[in-house]
């Protein structure tokens, strides 16, 4: 099991950066793979960013590329996701979730999510 909490959102102005964090309790998630989702209102949910339970591998959108970056720090059991550059079309809630490694391949945990709100 995995229990998720995400902080970080507010709103900012377009140009700005945020710094997203999801701090994980349970002991699978040295051995998850993480990922940050996002939903805005009236469109489908998109994954933004992945990153390997070791922190080797990453993915990007082609949507964040370049201006968004996915980090985790296991002995802190937190991974974050810094956002550079924001747009106003990067305004939605952000979810972070788990997926064990071992496991269906799904992201099964799934935190409440933090809105992020950017201004033009």
């Amino acid at each position: 099991q995995v229990q998720l909490v995400e902080s970080g959102g507010g709103l900012v102005q377009a140009g700005g950066s945020l710094r997203l964090s999801c701090a994980a309790s349970g002991r699978s998630f040295s051995s998850s793979s993480m990922g940050w989702f996002r939903q805005a209102p009236g469109k489908e949910r998109e994954k933004v960013a992945t990153i390997s339970w070791r922190g080797t591998i990453t993915y990007e959108a082609d949507s964040v590329k370049g201006r968004f970056t996915i980090s985790r720090d296991n002995a802190k059991n937190t991974v974050y996701l810094q956002m550079n550059s924001l747009k106003p079309e990067d305004t939605a809630v952000y979810y972070c979730a788990a997926r064990p490694v071992g496991g269906d391949g799904n992201y099964n945990y799934w935190g409440q999510g933090t809105q992020v709100t950017v201004s033009s």
